[in-house]
């Protein structure tokens, strides 16, 4: 099992469990790779993983998002890890806040993102967690 990709599973799965409506913020846990690695038959050339999340996957999730709520609030370096399994290892933090969860799912569960948007996130990340939060409690 691919522990990066977003499964039909997870996303009907968090949809039962976010109230429909609810804004939330996503966190995004990236540890990169240090050469992005495309599948065989997708055209790209060689780069390493933060660019290749960062100048190819960052704006197609850009262009696929145009115009619905979304906020990127920050994406910031992990300088040290106080709390958690030995050697876990992560690049970035990054949280964005989305209008509701349809919005999310409204991206991120469509043929395009998954032939165009995915390959550069899969590529660049040799491993990644994402985490729907709530906006308030």
């Amino acid at each position: 099992m691919n522990l990066i990709e977003i499964t039909l599973q997870a996303l009907d799965a968090a949809e039962r469990a976010i109230p429909p409506g609810q804004p939330l913020y996503m966190l995004n846990l990236l540890r990169y790779r240090a050469h992005a690695r495309y599948e065989d038959g997708f055209e790209a050339v060689p780069c390493s993983g933060r660019e290749a999340f960062n100048e190819r996957y960052r704006p197609a999730f850009r262009r696929l998002a145009a115009g619905k709520p979304l906020v990127r609030m920050f994406s910031v370096p992990v300088l040290a890890s106080l709390v958690g399994s030995p050697g876990e290892r992560w690049d970035e933090a990054a949280i964005n806040e989305y209008g509701d969860f349809a919005t999310f799912r409204s991206i991120v569960d469509t043929e395009t993102y998954r032939r165009e948007v995915a390959p550069h996130r899969h590529a660049a990340l040799e491993d990644f967690r994402l985490f729907a939060l709530a906006k308030a409690m």
